[in-house]
């Protein structure tokens, strides 16, 4: 990993024919954890989807390890993690199946492996059970336990403790401050305000850059 893992030059990005921010410059290193804040509409989500690869800006350009992310779209799921506003879980499959075919998408996991990341996660017991039959906590729990198994350093999360209980919001903002601490990286949106903080963490308010 270079020093500089994920940066954005001059980035700007219109939806709808609306400019929502233009100009904008991030350089995120090994530990670090950027909160990205903003008022409705400030394009957070937006942001989020360009760095995971998932969009493209209007202008500028956004590197990965020291490489243009347009140019290494087959090897990102390699190198990032993207969790999504909504859990992303297929309802007919099981906790165990909807991980099992998201990892072999990149990154294959053992049975074992995916067993232990349901436990640590509170779904003990549950690897088996359909995902729609799980409440939206539940669900929401399916999607995080990806973070618990042979992950990559980069982390891009939208609303990450969405529907989770008081002991699953503590239980994720540890584990979020341990990956960083490690070296991880990671940038999310959320509307908690958050207790454990990395000792890199950073805030972003979009409202600011927004044109």
């Amino acid at each position: 990993m270079t020093s500089v893992y994920l940066e954005a030059q001059a980035v700007a990005c219109e939806r709808d024919w609306r400019l929502l921010f233009e100009g904008l410059d991030l350089s995120l290193s090994a530990g670090t954890m950027l909160q990205v804040s903003g008022p409705n509409g400030s394009g957070k989500t937006s942001l989020l989807r360009l760095l995971a690869g998932l969009m493209q800006p209007t202008a500028g350009e956004v590197l990965l390890n020291g490489k243009a992310l347009s140019a290494q779209q087959g090897e990102l799921g390699g190198n990032l993690v993207w969790i999504g506003h909504a859990a992303g879980i297929k309802g007919l499959l099981t906790a165990e199946e909807n991980l099992a075919w998201l990892c072999a998408l990149h990154r294959p996991a053992e049975r074992e492996a995916i067993w232990q990341a349901l436990a640590a996660v509170g779904l003990r017991g549950f690897e088996d059970v359909p995902c729609h039959t799980l409440s939206a906590g539940q669900q929401r729990r399916v999607a995080l336990a990806r973070l618990y198994l042979d992950a990559p350093p980069l982390w891009i999360l939208d609303e990450p403790f969405t529907a989770l209980d008081k002991q699953g919001v503590a239980q994720l903002e540890a584990h979020l401050a341990t990956h960083c601490e490690q070296g991880g990286i990671i940038v999310m949106t959320t509307h908690h305000t958050l207790v454990t903080k990395p000792a890199g963490y950073r805030e972003l308010d979009l409202g600011r850059a927004a044109a």
